[in-house]
């Protein structure tokens, strides 16, 4: 039997640029992302993987990181990266002229004590705008 293809209608509602920007917090673990990766390619790595996780995770192919992350992931060197790390992810307009994409993803730290017990945290106004869907 052959496969068969499914098509999108093209209608529908028109989603804005302000109800996708939105914040969110998330823990990576990283351990497990550079687990058997060569001890000099460890903390590259890790910054991509970051990079790959926060596309997936807000859907823009533009993402930043801060600095302070940056600092973070290679504060022990190259091959002792953090276990674990959690991130702030910040869907942003993108006011750029010539900007391929309207929204980009900003990655930043958040310093926490324990990783544990940690759920998908969101900001207030991400949460008001869930609200305001339903």
């Amino acid at each position: 039997m052959a496969p068969t293809t499914k098509t999108k209608k093209t209608g529908g509602k028109q989603r804005s640029a302000l109800q996708d920007v939105v914040t969110r917090e998330y823990t990576i673990h990283l351990h497990k992302l550079v687990h058997g990766r060569s001890f000099k390619k460890r903390a590259p790595w890790a910054v991509k993987s970051i990079v790959a996780f926060a596309q997936k995770a807000m859907g823009t192919a533009d993402v930043r990181i801060d600095q302070q992350l940056n600092l973070k992931v290679w504060e022990r060197g190259v091959k002792s990266v953090p276990h674990r790390i959690r991130v702030k992810l910040e869907r942003k307009r993108n006011d750029d002229d010539g900007a391929k994409e309207k929204l980009f993803t900003y990655v930043s730290f958040v310093p926490v004590t324990t990783f544990k017990h940690y759920l998908l945290a969101r900001s207030p106004t991400s949460i008001a705008g869930l609200e305001n869907q339903k």
